[in-house]
């Protein structure tokens, strides 16, 4: 047999192996003949090097480190879910999605659900395009996460290559099973390596390494769950999972459609009462809609869907002494308590501090300085106090009751009671200042720029405002302890990418009480500029969508203190929203679908050029579709559609025309 041949063989015969080990853990040779084979592979590409192809099991693990994560722009964001921790809130949110169902004119939905577990591990989108993984990457913050493909490609469970030549995009969740996350430990440990907390920690850590030899010594898997953007004709969430099974992606094997509420119910009962028994970690039940048209009638609120809920486990508890209460300053002055523990082992960490919200929780709670509390990781990831032990209420001698500061403990200003919170009024105070200043830098991703460098550039004057943000030195910062030329660059490179956010990012970021990301979206619609927003009134700022009376007053109130960073922030950011006003423009009231690949523009280029001309950009081909741009190996499904509806097919040339004509 000719090398060529033998290695397309051995090629064949390890994918169908490793899709029977990592994929449906039922294997039918043994490790040391499926080692055998991968050596001989190995062996011929050494002596032939012109038969190595990207998809070969040796290509896994390979290539050099990369330099840093770069940032991906989801093609479509990767959304949070609400949750439900009771039967009555599940309930809930089943009549409050049938109640907006009726206000779009569909009586009485026939909903079937699809329950899944909620791995606790790390989300994660898989980009497929001809067959071929061509990108992965972390969630982040919905929008925007970091490309991690170097590390995805060594997890034997996800394919490489798959049998459809369209493009797809797989969503999952990366996780390191218990008995893997302990044999792991038990190494580290033997050498005299850390060991990890919790399997969570390893898998997210492991993902992020950015040498993919680390992370193909640390045994992870993926569970698959969803379909984002592709160029599939699907109708519901079921038959995606269906398509991902037939296309070699592991799903969970007890993922279950149910045709009621009340299956919905036990199915989820059954999971937490199993919960223990499982080899991998889960924290929830994640319960959706399954019908694609449903979910679209149904839509998303902020960042949540509608049309799906987390059903969450009760969390992990345990009792420890509460050693002192303190206060922290957020970046509006509102003074939180959180607790000083005797530090407990709690779901997989160990606790020195816990959250105990605002003083009247505190109150309402009767929790005091001394006392055994119970201590919970609410959603298993935030620490917080939920009460004292029982024995504690009736221990002689107990503390007075904790009273929040008369002055603020970092900058000595008296504070003052307003609505549930005691404030600092001192927008000048150094703990306030610092909240602004990291939520900025976060908001606007600035990357380098962590609380801790925050920390130091203001306790080194380099930073007051936000501004000065902008007017970092780099002679100045490459004269700080720790502060290389490689870094330096990085940080100046990222402060000068977040100069084009746009104004709804601004908005946000500058910490308008009120204002969050979904409203400073709207504001920036509304208004069109930071110059319109400062000069509006209440009354002006209520008519945007989703603002009331209230909030409006709110924001008002503040605006006038911000106009000087606003000056200064003049010329350096984005202050006037981009593109024309809702429903203006060249392209107003066009619908367009992308499909293939275009010469020069990515799809998320594409997509932000024609919503700037105020056009619209759908997923899918129907009656209402005005354009489909089609590239390089398109969708043949979108292309038949539109042929069939009649709606125009165009080029990118054609598509540059249209962004281009004047009406």
């Amino acid at each position: 047999m000719k090398p060529a041949e033998r290695a397309a063989e051995l090629r064949e015969q390890l994918a169908y192996h490793g899709h029977r080990y990592y994929v449906l853990d039922d294997p039918e040779i043994g490790d040391d003949q499926y080692d055998a084979l991968l050596d001989e592979l190995r062996a011929l590409e050494r002596e032939h090097p012109d038969l190595v192809t990207p998809d070969s099991p040796t290509q896994r693990v390979g290539g050099e480190p990369v330099s840093k994560l770069t940032k991906v722009t989801h093609l479509q964001p990767m959304l949070s879910l609400a949750n439900a921790r009771s039967e009555a809130e599940l309930r809930a949110w089943v009549e409050r999605m049938r109640n907006h169902l009726a206000r779009e004119g569909i009586e009485a939905p026939a909903f079937e659900f699809v329950a899944e577990p909620k791995i606790d591990g790390l989300a994660i989108s898989l980009l497929y395009e001809g067959g071929a993984l061509v990108r992965g990457a972390t969630r982040g913050n919905g929008e925007v996460g970091e490309d991690v493909t170097h590390n995805l490609r060594t997890i034997g469970s996800i394919p490489l290559t798959i049998p459809y030549q369209g493009r797809v995009e797989v969503r999952g969740e990366v996780y390191m099973s218990l008995p893997d996350f302990t044999a792991l430990n038990e190494r580290r440990a033997s050498v005299g390596l850390s060991t990890f907390m919790n399997p969570r920690n390893s898998a997210a850590g492991t993902i992020r390494q950015l040498d993919p030899n680390l992370a193909a010594e640390r045994p992870l898997s993926m569970w698959c769950y969803a379909i984002g953007v592709s160029d599939l004709e699907l109708t519901s969430h079921w038959q995606a999972l269906e398509w991902l099974r037939e296309h070699g992606f592991r799903v969970n094997g007890d993922v279950k459609k149910l045709a009621t509420e009340d299956e919905v119910v036990q199915q989820c009962l059954r999971w937490q009462e199993r919960r223990g028994a499982l080899d991998f970690e889960i924290d929830g039940v994640v319960v959706k809609v399954d019908d694609f048209e449903l979910q679209r009638r149904l839509g998303v609120v902020g960042r949540d869907p509608r049309w799906a809920i987390a059903w969450k486990f009760p969390p992990t508890t345990a009792v420890t002494r509460l050693l002192d209460i303190k206060w922290n300053v957020g970046k509006f002055g509102d003074l939180h308590p959180f607790a000083a523990l005797e530090p407990v082992h709690v779901g997989g960490v160990t606790v020195k501090a816990a959250t105990m919200h605002n003083e009247e929780d505190l109150a309402r709670k009767d929790i005091r300085v001394g006392d055994d509390v119970i201590v919970l990781r609410a959603g298993d990831v935030i620490p917080q106090v939920i009460s004292p032990a029982p024995h504690a209420v009736e221990r002689p001698g107990r503390a007075d009751p904790p009273l929040p500061p008369a002055r603020c403990p970092f900058c000595d200003t008296p504070t003052v009671k307003r609505g549930v919170f005691t404030r600092c009024p001192n927008r000048e105070c150094p703990e306030r200042r610092w909240q602004l200043l990291t939520t900025f830098a976060h908001v606007m991703d600035i990357d380098g720029l962590g609380e801790k460098q925050v920390a130091l550039f203001q306790r080194l004057g380099l930073v007051k405002s936000v501004a000065d943000f902008y007017r970092l030195d780099r002679d100045a910062l490459l004269a700080l302890e720790g502060f290389g030329e490689v870094s330096v660059n990085r940080l100046l490179a990222s402060v000068e990418a977040s100069r084009a956010r746009p104004l709804s990012t601004v908005l946000f970021a500058v910490g308008i009480e009120g204002v969050g990301y979904v409203t400073g979206r709207g504001l920036a619609q509304q208004f069109r500029s930071a110059d319109a927003l400062l000069a509006a009134t209440p009354e002006q700022i209520a008519e945007t969508p989703g603002i009331g009376p209230v909030v409006a007053e709110l924001i008002h109130s503040q605006l006038e203190e911000l106009r000087p960073l606003f000056e200064d922030l003049r010329g350096v950011l984005q202050l006037e929203e981009e593109g024309p006003p809702p429903g203006e423009g060249p392209l107003a009231g066009q619908t367009f679908v992308l499909t293939g690949t275009l010469p020069d523009l990515t799809r998320e280029e594409a997509t932000q050029h024609i919503l700037r001309a105020g056009g619209k950009v759908t997923g899918s081909v129907s009656k209402k579709t005005s354009y489909v741009v089609a590239g390089a190996s398109p969708g043949g499904s979108k292309l038949e559609k539109a042929e069939r509806l009649g709606v125009t097919v165009v080029d990118e040339t054609e598509l540059l025309r249209l962004l281009n004509s004047s009406g």
